[in-house]
Parts: C-alpha cells; structure tokens; sequence
C-alpha cells in the first residue's frame, strides 16, 4: 500500500501473507494514479517517497532514481558494513533526510485507518479478489471523509 502525506490510500494490493514486501514495490507504486484538477493526465510520480529498510535494496534504489523520485530510505547495517569494507571501491553512503523520513509513518497510519473497517481488521474472505474489493471499499470511504 501506498499513502499521501494525509494518510489517505493511493494503491493497494493484496499478497500472500509470506510474500515479501519488498517484491511488491514497483508494482504497488506503478498503480498510483492521482487525478489533476481540470484537464491533464492523471499523476503517477510522487514528489518524494519515504520507506523503512526493508526497502533499502539496489533494484528499489535502482527503480526509483530511474523515474527521478527523491527518495529517503536508511541504509541497512549489513550493507552499510560491505560498503565501507569495500573501502573507496565501496561507494558513497545514499543520501538521508532525517525530516522527511520522520512523516514515513503515514503508510503505518493509513494502514490504521483501513483497519477501523471490521472486514479489513479480520480478513474473513477467503479470496484474495473480495478482500481486494473490501478494502478499496475502506479507502474509498477513507477519502470521502477527508
């Protein structure tokens, strides 16, 4: 899932509950569609992304200075390690913003608030297509509220 700075949903998708999160990146940020006022494509290129270590990996990395995001991830330790074990071979440390990755919990409450629906919360359905449907729901009611 992905949300706006109002931790309103831009894009979900459903996984397995053993799928890694990091699998679903770009698709999930290649769904992003926000809608311009008056004529004009919609948007599908956030101003800036902010996400946790589990994304902190070469093909993300990859992916978004290919579409020109400005991104804010930390560095994983383990990576960190083999870049400075590397020495001047290793490369340069990826730029952080300690500000902008302070709002990276608009995702963790957006979630929160699709989970004030009871079927979101629970996940009863057995499909992956109806509780798919059961959350766009939520969100969509998320984004009338607001």
């Amino acid at each position: 899932m992905s949300a706006d700075g109002r931790c309103r949903p831009l894009s979900l998708i459903v996984t397995p509950g053993q799928r890694a999160d990091c699998t679903q990146f770009k698709p999930v940020l290649e769904k992003i569609r926000v809608l311009r006022i008056g004529p004009g494509r919609p948007r599908k290129r956030p101003d800036s992304l902010a996400a946790d270590k589990a994304y902190s990996n070469g093909p993300c990395r990859e992916y978004l200075r290919r579409r020109g995001i400005p991104h804010t991830i930390p560095e994983k330790t383990d990576s960190q390690a083999a870049r400075l074990r590397k020495g001047s071979r290793g490369g340069r440390p990826p730029a952080f913003d300690e500000e902008r990755y302070k709002k990276r919990n608009t995702v963790e409450r957006a979630i929160n608030r699709l989970k004030h629906a009871r079927a979101v919360a629970t996940r009863y359905d057995k499909c992956g297509y109806v509780f798919l449907g059961t959350a766009t729901a939520a969100a969509l009611v998320i984004w009338l509220r607001t």
